[in-house]
């Protein structure tokens, strides 16, 4: 936007935010290269015989690549160079989720399953890799995500994206990157976190995750200082609110986007502990049914064979008579089976 124009947009409305769309040519062209991707990963699983759940395919189109659509090219961005809440709505929706989205689709799983065979060795060596094992491990990406908003708002990243379209372009990049180093590795069922992160560690480390993304909004919704001052002061149109107001909306509204993405999460989360417990428990059933259908062979007229008798009932001698008599007399039962 021209620093010098002194026309303004037109007021902001719902419908002039559901309406309005400009074209943000990068971000298409990522959009489109991970739609191809995947479509064809889907089609090449299918067409080995295999299967690809339509959940996971509607997931990684409808909720990750929409919201990469809507972030960059929807009314937010129309108008998140003249007010600021858009703007945060923008970022907080790239920078997580977006990547629940993406990590929904299970993208690392179908690349392995797609690929030939060395091929998919490549992609698992790639995810165990040093690089990132560190980048991806629990804690750390965390941090990171925590690191890459604290960044924008309060360093001049953003003051400096607003004016250059470059910059702009690569933030996008940037927080949905980040967002996804601690997605994508959690909800994968690629073996992608090391061992010890078993579903219980997950669900505390989402949680955990949950209350860090709520940091940024709080700060920002209470920070004294404007964030990109100059450049809003400049640019607000007379129908905008006080900018220390619109400051506070936008805080407002990456809290409670980043509260309503820790809950969908946590509860798929949660749905995959309970899919591998039942998954666990049978594949138990199986192993015990294997391991004890030897322990009671059929006989030759196809009953069971009775249990080993003891040896006074079974051999002919007075010392064996004298023990069942014994038993009689005291009133024991005489067959074993009955013990």
């Amino acid at each position: 936007m021209n620093e010098l124009s002194a026309v303004y947009l037109p007021e902001l409305t719902a419908g002039r935010l559901l309406g309005s769309w400009h074209l943000d040519v990068p971000a298409l062209l990522l959009v489109v290269a991970l739609g191809v991707l995947y479509g064809w990963g889907v089609a090449r699983v299918r067409g080995r015989g295999g299967s690809w759940p339509f959940a996971r395919l509607a997931a990684f189109v409808v909720l990750g690549l929409g919201t990469i659509v809507v972030a960059t090219m929807s009314g937010l961005a129309v108008y998140d160079h003249e007010l600021f809440w858009p703007a945060t709505v923008q970022n907080v929706a790239l920078d997580l989720l977006a990547p629940l989205g993406l990590a929904l689709g299970d993208p690392m799983r179908l690349a392995v399953e797609a690929l030939p065979e060395g091929g998919a060795g490549r992609v698992r060596r790639v995810m165990t890799g040093r690089l990132v094992r560190t980048l991806t491990f629990p804690l750390v990406s965390t941090v990171l995500v925590l690191a890459t908003e604290l960044t924008v708002y309060f360093t001049p990243y953003f003051a400096t994206a607003l004016r250059v379209g470059w910059l702009h372009e690569l933030m996008y990049l940037h927080l949905l990157l980040a967002g996804c180093l601690f997605v994508l590795p959690v909800l994968t069922r690629e073996e992608a976190l090391p061992a010890w992160c078993t579903h219980p560690v997950r669900a505390a480390l989402v949680f955990l995750d949950g209350i860090v993304d709520a940091v940024p909004g709080l700060v920002v919704m209470t920070h004294g200082t404007l964030i990109a001052g100059a450049w809003y002061l400049h640019h607000a149109p007379p129908w905008s609110p006080d900018v220390h107001h619109d400051q506070q909306i936008g805080g407002g509204a990456m809290l409670g986007i980043a509260e309503l993405t820790a809950l969908p999460f946590l509860l798929t989360l949660l749905a995959q502990w309970a899919r591998a417990e039942r998954a666990q428990s049978a594949a138990l059933d199986r192993r015990l049914d294997v391991e004890l259908a030897p322990a009671t062979p059929e006989s030759e007229d196809g009953t069971a064979p009775g249990l080993v008798r003891p040896w006074w009932e079974t051999e002919r001698g007075e010392v064996a008579e004298r023990v069942r008599r014994q038993g009689r007399e005291v009133g024991q039962p005489e067959g074993y089976g009955d013990l």
